[in-house]
C-alpha cells in the first residue's frame, strides 16, 4: 500500500511539473466586457487547473496577428480574420463570444442610423471587428457604407469614446461599459450589433505552428476558457465583483457591463462556424479579395470539439 501511494504521489508531481512548464502569453484587444474570458480564467484559477501559467497582455490594432505568426504571442482573443486571409499563418481555434457586443453610438443630434449619411464614424482599425459591425449595421438600415459613411481609424475603445465625447466624430462603435457611459452623457445608441447579426467577436486565435506542435496545450487553454464562460453565465455576483476589480469601476457600471454581455457568452462551434463564414464574406469586400476563401484557411475548430468531448459536453 505504501509503495502504491508513493507511486501515485510521484506521478502527480510529474504531471504537475510538466503542465507547470506551459507558460504562455495571451493578448486581449480591449479592456471591455466581451474580453473577460481569460482574465477571469486567470483570476479564478481555471488556467492553473489546466496546467497553464499565463501572462495576459493588451495588444491593440493589427499588431496581434503579426505577433502570433512570429511567435511573440502564443494566443490572441480578437477575432479578426483579415491576417489569415492575407497569408499570415494564424487560425481561429475557438469562439467564446460568437455574437458582437458592440453599439453604434452617435452625438445627441443624430437620432437614427440613416442620419449618419455623410457623417464620420470612428472604428478601431480598417481590418478589425468594429468596422465590420459598423458596415453591417449601416447596411441593415439602408445605407451603403462605402458611399454614405466616412470611417476613421482611431484605435482602442477608450480613444473612440474620447473622440466621440469631444465632438471629433459623429458616431463610433463602443463596447460595455463605455456604451452605457456615453448614453448617460446624452449620446444616442442607434443600434446594437448583437440584435442584428451573429459573428464571432472574441475567442482564441493562434499560430499554425502551435496547432501542429502543441494541440494538447491549445485544448487545455480552450478548456479553461469554457470553464470561465460557464462561470460568467452562472455566477452573476462573482462576475460583477470580478469586473469591478478588473476594470476598476463601481458596482453600477460593473452590473451594466455584465448585463450587456453575459447572454452572448457561448462556445458552440456550429454558431462560431456560421459567424466566421459571414465574417469572411464581409472581409473579402473590405480587403478587395475576389477569390473564394475557405473556412479552413482561417479556422481549425476541431480542437474545441475535442476539448468539449473530453469535458463531457455534447457537441454537434
Amino acid at each position: 500500500m505504501k509503495m502504491i501511494l508513493t507511486l501515485l504521489v510521484t506521478l502527480f508531481v510529474l504531471h504537475t511539473s510538466v503542465h507547470a512548464a506551459d507558460k504562455i502569453r495571451i493578448s486581449i484587444s480591449n479592456l471591455s466586457g466581451q474580453f473577460m474570458t481569460f482574465p477571469l480564467a486567470q483570476k479564478t484559477g481555471f488556467l492553473k487547473e489546466e496546467g497553464i501559467e499565463a501572462e495576459i497582455i493588451r495588444v491593440t490594432g493589427g499588431a496581434g496577428s503579426a505577433a502570433l505568426s512570429s511567435g511573440d504571442l502564443d494566443y490572441g482573443t480578437g477575432m479578426s480574420v483579415g491576417g489569415a486571409m492575407t497569408g499570415l499563418p494564424v487560425k481561429v481555434v475557438a469562439c467564446f463570444v460568437p455574437a458582437p457586443v458592440l453599439a453604434l453610438v452617435a452625438r445627441p443630434e443624430v437620432k437614427s442610423v440613416q442620419e449618419l449619411k455623410g457623417k464620420t464614424v470612428g472604428i478601431s482599425t480598417f481590418g478589425g471587428v468594429s468596422i465590420f459591425a459598423a458596415r453591417v449595421m449601416a447596411k441593415h438600415f439602408g445605407l451603403d457604407p462605402d458611399k454614405d459613411m466616412k470611417f476613421v481609424a482611431i484605435g482602442a475603445v477608450e480613444a473612440r469614446f474620447i473622440r466621440l465625447t469631444q465632438g471629433l466624430v459623429d458616431a463610433t462603435i463602443l463596447a460595455p461599459p463605455l456604451d452605457s457611459e456615453a448614453k448617460k452623457l446624452g449620446f444616442n445608441i442607434l443600434a446594437r450589433a448583437e440584435e442584428i447579426l451573429i459573428f464571432p467577436e472574441t475567442g482564441l486565435v493562434t499560430g499554425v505552428k502551435k496547432i501542429q506542435e502543441k494541440p494538447d496545450e491549445i485544448k487545455r487553454v480552450i478548456k479553461a476558457g469554457i470553464k470561465a464562460n460557464r462561470y460568467i453565465r452562472g455566477n452573476r455576483d462573482g462576475t460583477i465583483q470580478f469586473i469591478m476589480e478588473w476594470l476598476k469601476v463601481n458596482r453600477e457600471v460593473a452590473t451594466a457591463t455584465y448585463e450587456g454581455v453575459f447572454k452572448v457568452y457561448n462556445e458552440d462551434p456550429s454558431v462560431c462556424e456560421k459567424g466566421l463564414r459571414l465574417t469572411i464574406e464581409e472581409r473579402k469586400q473590405t480587403l478587395k479579395i475576389n477569390r473564394d476563401v475557405r473556412l479552413s484557411e482561417v479556422a481549425d475548430l476541431s480542437l474545441i470539439r475535442e476539448a468539449q468531448r473530453e469535458m463531457g459536453i455534447m457537441v454537434k
